[in-house]
């Protein structure tokens, strides 16, 4: 399948080339990537975890009381934070007092630490994982850090710039109406059926994983 067919459809079901470009999202270069801190990082993952399953604009709107809670989200600290300072966010008013999210953090924090001393940063480790290969980095965050499957490591990536799809309802749609994924977006088949297709369109088009993808879902009328 050409990708002129899901361009054309987008500009028309958008109002236009110009509406399409606006709702493009942006894409960090590795330079920018490698320059943000690891807490960045920790923080970022947070929110994305905190946001799966709940109304997205009540976490934003919480978000700097999360900040506030969580002490900046210093990796080196939350990796081996003290179990009563877990315990106390339970009953922190600032933030969304989810048990079972929360415990995520020191889990998420070795990750980041473990990869920053290994690479120089958690950016730079990013950085150097090949957008062709999303689906194993998305793999490998699954594997190695906590509450990472589905979509919400996709939502994370896309948030700090990664240049990578998402697998929203929209583009899986997509996928499967035009017989390019046959397997559940959140296997392993699934995830190596959407990057065959989206890797097969980089070549053709030369445009970003994240606007191939974003476009994709413009077909549908909605934004993934």
């Amino acid at each position: 399948m050409k990708f002129d067919y899901f361009y054309e459809r987008a500009v028309a079901r958008s109002g236009g080339e110009q509406a399409l470009q606006k709702r493009l999202p942006a894409v960090a270069s590795n330079a920018e990537l490698e320059a943000r801190d690891d807490s960045f990082y920790l923080a970022e993952i947070t929110r994305c975890v905190f946001r799966a399953g709940f109304v997205w604009r009540i976490i934003d709107h919480k978000w700097p009381g999360f900040e506030a809670a969580f002490s900046g989200f210093v990796p080196l600290y939350w990796q081996q934070v003290p179990p009563e300072r877990l315990d106390d966010l339970t009953a922190d008013a600032r933030i969304v007092r989810n048990m079972q999210k929360i415990d995520t953090v020191p889990v998420n924090a070795r990750m980041v630490v473990e990869m920053s001393e290994e690479h120089g940063s958690f950016g730079r480790f990013l950085s150097q994982w090949p957008a062709s290969d999303q689906a194993g980095l998305l793999l490998w965050l699954k594997a190695n850090g906590a509450r990472l499957g589905g979509v919400t490591a996709q939502y994370f990536l896309r948030r700090i710039g990664y240049d990578g799809f998402i697998l929203s309802a929209d583009v899986v749609t997509a996928l499967e109406n035009h017989h390019l994924m046959d397997a559940s977006p959140t296997s392993k088949k699934g995830l190596l059926q959407a990057q065959k297709a989206f890797n097969h369109w980089h070549e053709e088009t030369g445009l970003p994983y994240s606007h191939l993808s974003r476009i994709v879902s413009c077909t549908l009328d909605a934004a993934g």
